[in-house]
């Protein structure tokens, strides 16, 4: 609850998780919203522009672009969670091990992590899609994969330096096990930077997969997701620039979203701000 309250004292973070949930809302409810099918196509309404009918017109098929837009929510949302899940699922573990037992664990796991910062996360994301071939599927293994690397630099720096508490040495004095020490101790404290850094993450995989989608290699046509409507809506940027504009002003509130709730939690979150809400005495 007093993370909770300096959360509601934060306008910045509010601000984005009320955008997140009307993303999540407008996607969730879709089809009750529009009463459009997203992929129909109607070529005697082609891009047209906002109007009563269509509220933010029709692309070169005449399929409602706010129609797609919802429904490319749904996608780009999942691709989003399921890739930051990923990435989360594989760093943290690599993280703490690496933070934890030192050694050639730490050697070994941030060599590898240092082997694909050699990549940038585009690049690499790139690079996994035109390895493992073009779908849903491969894109969020594409974007989850460039996640990794961050996460177990994150967790490793966070991990080094809890393992040096009075308390983890107090454990250990005490008899408990590596994987006490881990579970109860390390990981609990460890957990704030991660889940901070990984509601940020959600945003820029949302943009990776948007980039992948805008240069032909993410979602394919004619299923709706923001950067694939960005990538077909390019040749008609002058003489159609809706088909372009509501596109991209979608991933962009939805990466600003996410970027505002991330600050929030970490103001919310940060255990140097528990010590000023205590009472003195």
């Amino acid at each position: 609850m007093t993370a909770w309250r300096r959360f509601r004292g934060h306008p910045p973070g509010l601000i984005g998780l009320g955008i997140v949930l009307v993303f999540v809302a407008l996607a969730v409810f879709a089809p009750v919203l529009s009463p459009y099918d997203p992929n129909a196509q109607d070529l005697g309404s082609a891009i047209q522009g906002p109007s009563a009918e269509h509220w933010l017109g029709t692309d070169q098929l005449g399929r409602d672009i706010a129609t797609r837009l919802m429904y490319g929510g749904r996608i780009s949302l999942l691709i989003g969670v399921l890739a930051v899940s990923i990435g989360l699922a594989v760093g943290v573990p690599l993280g703490i091990l690496a933070g934890y037992y030192g050694g050639w664990a730490d050697l070994a796991i941030s060599r590898l992590a240092d082997m694909m910062f050699a990549f940038t996360s585009i690049l690499l994301a790139l690079t996994l899609v035109a390895v493992l071939g073009v779908s849903l599927q491969n894109v969020i293994i594409a974007v989850g994969i460039s996640v990794i690397p961050v996460i177990i630099r994150l967790v490793r720096s966070s991990v080094l330096s809890i393992r040096e508490e009075p308390y983890v040495e107090a454990a250990r004095m005490l008899g408990a096990g590596d994987l006490r020490i881990i579970t109860r101790h390390v990981f609990r404290n460890a957990l704030t930077p991660v889940l901070v850094h990984g509601t940020l993450s959600i945003g820029v995989s949302i943009l990776l997969a948007a980039g992948l989608g805008f240069l032909g290699l993410g979602v394919q046509s004619p299923t709706a997701e923001w950067g694939t409507m960005l990538g077909e809506g390019r040749q008609f940027i002058f003489s159609a620039p809706h088909l372009t504009t509501f596109p991209g002003v979608a991933i962009f509130l939805a990466i600003l979203a996410f970027n505002l709730l991330g600050d929030g939690l970490r103001d919310a979150l940060d255990p140097r701000m528990r010590s000023v809400d205590r009472p003195a005495g």
